[in-house]
């Protein structure tokens, strides 16, 4: 059994003044953006480590940034099916700036979120290192190297060439934020801050403050830390000090026991946070202020009870991600996360795996502020390779520094309830494997005891009770496909806690009742939550005469992402992500698609992770009279269904039909209507309308006033419909895209996997009726007009303002 205490964790950044924002804020001067007024080439030029060489000629840009989404796709490209067929190579980053005289007797410092990948940073020509693995965080100590009152340049080699890596699209560049840290000699250290409460109840916590406080100076220093904790009215909650005595070019953590009353509680429905502001004071000067964000929960893990957050037992209903945001890449955009975060949680998620990378502190931030559990995975393997150069040639000499940027850095989020410390390694079978488990485990455990150790293990022949040692290495245990077994195991192992790290989206039903009917289960992970770029072909379903197989047995270009999500690359949600939501949540109880019939002669195969293609579509023209599929998921004991007012027939959709019913319709064009049935009422209905012909489009902007930052995003998603404004999913209209004011296009897109124009440009097809536009901002206020225009068809405008 796992008990782990109850946790007070801090969201990460240091962010100085405003509550946690939808895009990044330069801050007063401990922590200022960096993203702005780089310059940018792709290619290989030694020379551009050098202070004084010439980048004049050289793209002027933002970050974050990812060069391969912006490339064309092809076969040939080296990233292949697992990275999409995008390109990939080395590139360089130059920023030149002024370091202030005021920067004088401070501590100075450049903060990387993540660069993919084998990244070197220079300044004025000086190397200061290299970090290999693309998804970690990192810095580098500049004090020495700058030059006060004068223009200063920071270089950065980026050095994606050596393929294949990554098994799925990872993006080329600096794809997150760049900070420069700015602080007194004496300061509170970088990931410095851990709390915890040893104890947690609706009347009091006692949150547990554990400060590293660092001095480089060349003489000892007497210090106060204050810690005042602050609700989200920004009301003081708890206060507490402490003094130390730090001796030269030293650091000491300073622990504090501060009292909080009537905490309210973090939780997915209600996802309070506060915040933590922290004061090093000498000889009556301030030193260093900091203030994190932080939520007060407690977790629990054991056989008996699941998985128990604030004392009651929760099922995870989880989804696993890659970290890609479709048109924009890898480009970590604070408001693209959110996006991301928004619509798992607007799809009945309740948890999600960052499969198989650390995400970007953006991502967690709002998973802390809208209330997201996350399982935050490491890397996908240790020394076995699954690609020439994946992380098993970095494991020997970076996998301690890689844990603890991320346990060090997440450790505090309140949504974070699991570290995951690797993926269907290759060596599972070998002792050696379990060395290593109880190695990174007590790596993860030392950095933080709060949480407990899982990894996703999997088997693809008959063995399974020869895990039983490495999964005894775990507090719990994932499955990835394989929670069929629980019950057998169960037995062999009681004490075991299992959770399904993936599972094929079609066994949603299966995998729910295992979850329902086993405490020891704690949930589920659909791979995947969201389709993605790269592993090309996964989920996919073909004609006959198309090429058989899956994904990994052969090149399927142009198919260059994942269908297997429950929702697609511009964010609609699929039936079976209703369906899942339905069997998990009570928000929803009534919805109907259709199952796209085969053109005969040809028929519809589908792969492993695959789902039948269906769709929220009565407009199925040339089968006029044929039967079609219409399936009706249903929380309620009965559905009806009609077909312009004639009843087709009533179906029972209760557990034991597995909330689902299937109606055999010959098409006819008009209204299909299906109808929740309770103690004979018709009580809730969902409607589908053949649509005429495409003759307009909408555009829905999910935000119509966005900031003047050079950060921000709208989201336009395009839509076609018939004359009377019927939705028209069979459209595939040429879209052309035009744009006015302070923005700029950064991504088009649409939901076909086989579509290979580019993710940068001004026009787009639509796909089954949508497509998708990202708007960014500029550094300028002003009116943004994005158009959107097609042959035979009036033009239409939608108006954002950047202020």
């Amino acid at each position: 059994m796992l008990k782990v205490s109850s946790v007070l964790l801090l969201a990460v950044a240091f962010l100085l003044g405003a509550e946690p924002v939808a895009h990044a804020q330069a801050n007063n001067q401990r922590k200022q953006l960096f993203d702005s007024g780089w310059k940018f080439y792709l290619g290989d030029t030694s020379a551009a480590s050098q202070r004084q060489f010439d980048d004049g000629r050289w793209r002027t840009l933002d970050l974050p940034h990812d060069w391969s989404i912006e490339g064309k796709l092809s076969p040939h490209n080296p990233m292949g099916r697992d990275g999409g067929y995008l390109p990939a190579g080395i590139g360089w980053y130059r920023k030149t700036f002024m370091a202030p005289t005021d920067w004088k007797g401070k501590s100075i410092s450049i903060y990387f979120e993540g660069v993919y990948m084998n990244s070197e940073v220079f300044v004025n020509g000086k190397s200061l290192g290299v970090y290999p693995y693309g998804y970690s965080s990192f810095s580098y100590n500049l004090t020495p190297y700058l030059e006060l009152g004068k223009e200063n340049v920071i270089s950065v080699r980026v050095d994606n060439s050596k393929q294949k890596n990554c098994r799925w699209y990872s993006g080329s560049g600096i794809y997150r934020h760049v900070w420069m840290m700015v602080t007194h000699l004496v300061h509170v250290a970088h990931w410095g801050v851990a709390v915890t409460t040893p104890q947690v109840s609706a009347k009091e916590a006692t949150a547990q403050v554990r400060a590293r406080v660092k001095n480089e100076t060349a003489q000892p220093q007497a210090v106060v830390v204050n810690v005042q904790l602050l609700d989200a009215a920004n009301r003081a909650v708890g206060r507490g000090q402490a003094s130390v005595v730090l001796a030269a070019n030293s650091e000491q953590e300073v622990v504090q026991a501060i009292r909080m009353a009537k905490p309210q509680l973090w939780s997915p429905d209600a996802p309070h946070l506060y915040k933590a502001q922290l004061q090093v004071v000498g000889k009556k000067v301030m030193m260093d202020e900091a203030q994190v964000s932080f939520g007060v929960r407690s977790i629990k893990f054991t056989p008996e009870n699941g998985f128990q957050l604030n004392g009651k037992t929760v099922k995870l209903n989880g989804g696993c991600v890659h970290h890609d945001n479709g048109c924009l890449g890898a480009a970590a955009f604070d408001r693209a996360e959110e996006r991301r975060v928004q619509l798992l949680k607007d799809a009945g998620f309740n948890a999600v795996r960052t499969s198989h990378n650390i995400p970007s502190e953006a991502f967690l931030n709002m998973c802390d502020k809208l209330g997201l559990m996350v399982i935050d995975e490491a890397f996908d393997g240790w020394k076995a390779q699954k690609n020439p150069y994946d992380y098993s040639v970095l494991f020997g000499d970076w996998w301690q520094r890689d844990i603890d940027a991320m346990v060090l850095r997440d450790r505090n989020h309140p949504s974070i309830i699991m570290w995951s410390i690797g993926n269907e390694v290759i060596e599972r079978k070998s002792p050696e494997a379990v060395v290593i488990a109880k190695q990174l485990a007590g790596a993860v455990r030392k950095a933080d005891p709060t949480r407990p150790v899982t990894s996703a293990m999997t088997t693809w022949d008959s063995d399974w009770d020869v895990f039983d040692p490495l999964m005894a290495a775990h507090d719990v245990c994932g499955y990835n496909y394989q929670l069929h077994r629980a019950a057998s195991d169960h037995q062999r192992v009681p004490s075991r806690v299992i959770v399904q790290t993936e599972s094929y989206p079609r066994d949603a039903f299966a995998n729910w009742q295992l979850v329902q009917n086993n405490s020891y289960v704690v949930g589920d992970f659909v791979w995947t939550a969201l389709d993605y770029l790269g592993e090309s072909g996964i989920g996919r379903w073909f004609y006959s005469g198309d090429a058989p197989g899956e994904h990994w047995e052969r090149e399927l270009f142009p198919w260059h992402g994942a269908y297997c999500g429950d929702i697609d690359l511009t964010g609609w949600r699929k039936p079976i992500s209703h369906y899942r939501s339905m069997l998990y949540n009570g928000t929803e109880k009534l919805y109907m698609a259709v199952r796209e019939p085969a053109p005969e002669p040809l028929e519809i195969k589908e792969t492993m992770w695959a789902v039948w293609p269906t769709w929220e579509s009565w407009t199925w023209p040339g089968f006029e009279g044929k039967n079609i599929q219409v399936e009706v998921y249903s929380k309620y004991p009965k559905v009806r269904l009609y077909l312009n007012d004639r009843l087709i027939g009533e179906q029972a959709t209760g557990q034991e039909q597995q909330f689902k019913a299937t109606f055999s319709v010959p098409y006819a064009a008009g209204q299909l209507k299906a109808v929740g049935v309770s103690n004979g009422s018709e009580v809730e209905t969902s409607i589908l309308k053949t649509a005429d012909s495409a003759s307009k489009f909408t555009l829905k902007a999910d935000r119509t006033s966005i900031a003047a930052d050079g950060q921000d995003l709208s989201f336009v998603t395009i839509e076609l419909t018939d004359k009377d404004g019927v939705f028209q999913p069979n459209a595939n209209n040429l879209l052309h895209f035009s744009i006015s004011g302070p923005g700029v296009i950064v991504g088009v897109g649409n939901a076909d996997i086989k579509d290979v124009d580019p993710y940068v440009g001004t026009s787009r097809k639509a796909w089954h009726g949508r497509a998708l536009v990202v708007v960014r901002s500029t550094h300028e206020g002003g009116d943004i007009n994005l158009t959107v225009s097609t042959p035979g068809m009036d033009a239409v405008t939608v108006a954002i303002k950047a202020e």
